[in-house]
């Protein structure tokens, strides 16, 4: 191939796949994408009888259009968090309208193939029938792809806690990564966000990612690095986090955060949805340090839209 010819992020992994035994994997793909436009959108719909999927075409219309971020020919993963087998009004999992909205639009953009992934907590074919993921997958014609041990392997994480440890093999092959977590508070890290969704990324012992875990978050969240984060702040969880299970646990919000830089991502919602001082969150002032994205968030552009 031509130099001068964009290369995928497939391609790229391909050709640094020789140089990460010297150079850290993840510090070579930070650097490839450094220089990109941060954007950050605000959606919000009505309190009421809001439509989910023409909210999240707003939003992806006001951030220029899915075509920005997905090419022809390109394979596309989802990573939602459906950690959970619980049903989408109790806010503990990323609304399936969201994810069927972001699906549609990927293909219209021209993407050869749209995978929808997870690693859950719950058993996977519940968590996808009882999240309604699974038949989103079916409707939209994505691939559902199940956290196999099979579909798990070992890789250098080069970071500052992580090194050799089991990634979810489908969301690294992929040409560009799509993160959609759902805005929760959560016992230990205080709220789960974008960053804190990688660790769905991976298998392995959970319970070891959790000590530690502002570090552990912030390692997946610089070796994922996602070309785009959608936060689902249409129901927000602010009790009992990050399972849930009563209604009461559950504030309808109907908006939605984009960004192409994950740390403003969190940063925003942090402050905004939860009004929490974002440098008091572990990960998100420990990934700014690390230079990962920033909580100064006017450096970005910030656009807010209704629906």
């Amino acid at each position: 191939m031509p130099l001068n010819e964009p290369i995928s992020r497939r391609q790229m992994l391909f050709r640094l796949g020789g140089l990460a035994a010297a150079s850290p994997l993840s510090a070579l793909l930070q650097t490839a994408w450094a220089g990109s436009p941060n954007m950050l959108v605000d959606a919000s719909g009505p309190e009421t009888n809001c439509d989910i999927g023409r909210l999240t075409e707003k939003l992806i219309a006001a951030a220029g259009g899915m075509g920005r971020y997905v090419a022809k020919g390109d394979v596309v993963v989802i990573k939602p968090n459906v950690s959970w087998a619980r049903a989408p009004q109790y806010g503990a999992t990323t609304h399936p309208e969201v994810v069927r909205a972001v699906v549609r639009m990927c293909f219209d953009a021209g993407a050869k193939t749209v995978r929808i992934a997870d690693h859950t907590i719950h058993d996977a074919r519940q968590c996808f029938i009882v999240t309604g993921i699974g038949q989103i997958a079916r409707e939209t014609g994505a691939e559902l792809v199940f956290p196999a041990s099979s579909l798990m392997r070992e890789m250098n994480l080069h970071g500052h806690r992580l090194d050799m440890w089991p990634v979810f093999t489908p969301i690294v092959e992929a040409d560009k990564r799509i993160n959609i977590p759902v805005a929760k508070v959560h016992s230990i890290s205080r709220l789960t966000l974008g960053m804190k969704n990688w660790i769905g990324g991976v298998g392995g012992r959970r319970n070891a990612l959790h000590q530690d875990i502002h570090q552990s978050i912030t390692d997946l969240a610089h070796f994922f690095k996602p070309d785009l984060t959608i936060i689902d702040a249409t129901r927000i969880m602010i009790e009992n986090g990050p399972s849930g299970g009563n209604l009461s646990d559950v504030l309808i919000k109907n908006r939605l955060i984009l960004s192409d830089d994950p740390v403003a991502a969190d940063a925003y919602a942090a402050s905004q949805l939860f009004q929490i001082v974002p440098q008091e969150i572990g990960y998100i002032r420990l990934a700014e340090k690390w230079g990962m994205g920033t909580t100064d968030l006017t450096r970005l552009t910030l656009q807010k839209v209704t629906l």
